[in-house]
C-alpha cells in the first residue's frame, strides 16, 4: 500500500511546493492567524472532510474516516510565522514586511494538506481514521497547542506523529530518537532597581549597568556549579537594556533570557537559582531585584513505541538516505504537549538543499528550506500511519 501513496505523493509534489510558495508571501505571525486557517479549513471542507475551525482560537482540525475500522492517528503541523523581514531574493519572498516563515511552518502545513488529500484518495483501503490538526501559536508561548488541547483536539485519538523540516540536516535524513528529544524552554526577566547619578560621581550611585553586568556573569554559573554535570541546562541572556546618555549612571536595568532543560528536577533547580542569584547580586551592591519567570513548553519527550514505528516508516522511503538517532536539542515545541497527554513521537526531516553554499538557520532573515524534504516528510508521515494501522490489526 505504501508503493500507492508514495507515487501519489509523488504525482501531487509540485502542488505541495505551490502551497508551500502560496503561504511564504502570506504569513502571519502568532496568535494573529485568520486566512491561513481559512485556507486551511477551506483546503479540507472541498475534500469533503469533516473540519472544526476556531479550535483553542484559531486552530483547524480535519478527520478523514477509514472505510474499515482501527485506531485515530493524529497529524501535526503548525502554520504561524515569525516578526522577522524576509531578506531572501526568490520570487516566493513574503509580501508583508517584518513577517516571514523563519521557521518552516509553511512547508509544514502543505505537507500535510497533501498528504491528506491523499490519504483521502486511499480511504477505502485506510483501517482506521486519521485526524489532521493544523495549529497556530507554535512560536510564541504559551502557544496553540495548550489550547487546542483544552478544546478537545485530542479526544478518541490513539496516537500522534509531527515532524519538522530541519533545514541544518541533509535532505534525506531522518534524526529521532525515543525519550527527551527537545527541551524545556522557559523565559526570565530581571528588573535591576539601582540608584542613578553624574557619570563623573559613582561613589553617589548603585550603579545598574555594573550590577546588571555582574548578574549576567553570576548567572552563568548555575548551570556549571548548581546542576547536575550529567544533566543538561542552558541560562542565557539575550537582552541587557540600560539606556542613558553618556556620561549619566543608569539607575535601571532590564535583563530578558532563556533557559532550557530536560527533566522537571533540573528546571525547578535552574529556576530557583536564577531568583536566588538575581536577588543577591543586587543586595550585595544595595539595589533591588524584581524577577520574573515564566515556564514555556515542557520537554519533548518522545514515546518508544511511536518512535519505532516512525524510524521503520522512514526506512521505507525511497528518498531517505538515513535513519539517524541524534542527540537532544535545547530547541524548544510544544509538540510536548500533545505527547504529555497520548503516545507519539516527533521527528526531524532533514531540509538542507545540497547546491547551498551557506545554509541559514532557523529564524534567520534569509532561513529556506529543500522544499524536496518536503515529499519526504509527507511520505513518512503517511507511512508511519499505514504502518500503525497495520500494527493495530
Amino acid at each position: 500500500m505504501h508503493t500507492q501513496l508514495n507515487e501519489r505523493l509523488n504525482e501531487y509534489y509540485q502542488k505541495m511546493v505551490d502551497i508551500r510558495r502560496y503561504l511564504h508571501q502570506h504569513p502571519e505571525l502568532s496568535f494573529e492567524e485568520v486566512h491561513t486557517p481559512a485556507y486551511i479549513r477551506d483546503f479540507h471542507e472541498k475534500l469533503g472532510l469533516e473540519v472544526n475551525e476556531n479550535v483553542g482560537s484559531r486552530g483547524v482540525t480535519a478527520i478523514l474516516h477509514g472505510s474499515h475500522p482501527g485506531p485515530t492517528i493524529a497529524l501535526r503541523a503548525d502554520f504561524d510565522a515569525l516578526p522577522i523581514h524576509d531578506e531572501k531574493e526568490v520570487s516566493y519572498r513574503s509580501t508583508i514586511d517584518g513577517k516571514m516563515h523563519a521557521c518552516g511552518h509553511d512547508g509544514h502545513t502543505a505537507t500535510l494538506l497533501v498528504l491528506a488529500e491523499q490519504l483521502h484518495a486511499m480511504k477505502d483501503e485506510l483501517h482506521g481514521s486519521v485526524k489532521f490538526i493544523h495549529q497556530h501559536a507554535e512560536e510564541y508561548a504559551p502557544g496553540g497547542a495548550i489550547e487546542m488541547i483544552q478544546d478537545g483536539c485530542l479526544e478518541g485519538v490513539d496516537a500522534i506523529f509531527g515532524t519538522h523540516l530541519w533545514a541544518t540536516a541533509p535532505t534525506g535524513i531522518i534524526q529521532t530518537k525515543s525519550g527527551p528529544f527537545m527541551a524545556a524552554s522557559d523565559r526570565f526577566e530581571v528588573t535591576i532597581q539601582g540608584q542613578g547619578g553624574h557619570g563623573a560621581m559613582p561613589h553617589l550611585t548603585k550603579d545598574a549597568v555594573l550590577i546588571g553586568s555582574q548578574l549576567v556573569v553570576n548567572l552563568q554559573s548555575i548551570i556549571s556549579r548548581m546542576v547536575d554535570p550529567q544533566k543538561s541546562g542552558v541560562v542565557s541572556v539575550g537582552n541587557f537594556t540600560a539606556e542613558n546618555t553618556f556620561n549619566v549612571i543608569a539607575d535601571q536595568a532590564y535583563l530578558l533570557g532563556t533557559a532550557r532543560s530536560f527533566d522537571e528536577e533540573t528546571r525547578t533547580t535552574i529556576e530557583n537559582a536564577i531568583q536566588e542569584t538575581a536577588e543577591h547580586t543586587c543586595r550585595m551592591s544595595g539595589a533591588e531585584a524584581k524577577v520574573s519567570y515564566v515556564r514555556g513548553y515542557p520537554a519533548v519527550v518522545n514515546h518508544e513505541k511511536e518512535t519505532e514505528t516512525a524510524a521503520a516508516a522512514a526506512a521505507k522511503v525511497p528518498e531517505v538516505h538515513a535513519v539517524e538517532a541524534r542527540e537532544p536539542v535545547m530547541g524548544g515545541e510544544d509538540f510536548a504537549h500533545y505527547l504529555e497527554n497520548i503516545p507519539g513521537t516527533f521527528f526531524f526531516t532533514g531540509a538542507q538543499h545540497p547546491d547551498w553554499e551557506t545554509t541559514y538557520p532557523h529564524h534567520h532573515p534569509k532561513f529556506d528550506i529543500d522544499e524536496k524534504a518536503m515529499l519526504i516528510a509527507a511520505k513518512t508521515l503517511g507511512q508511519s500511519v499505514l504502518d500503525y494501522m497495520d500494527d493495530y490489526r
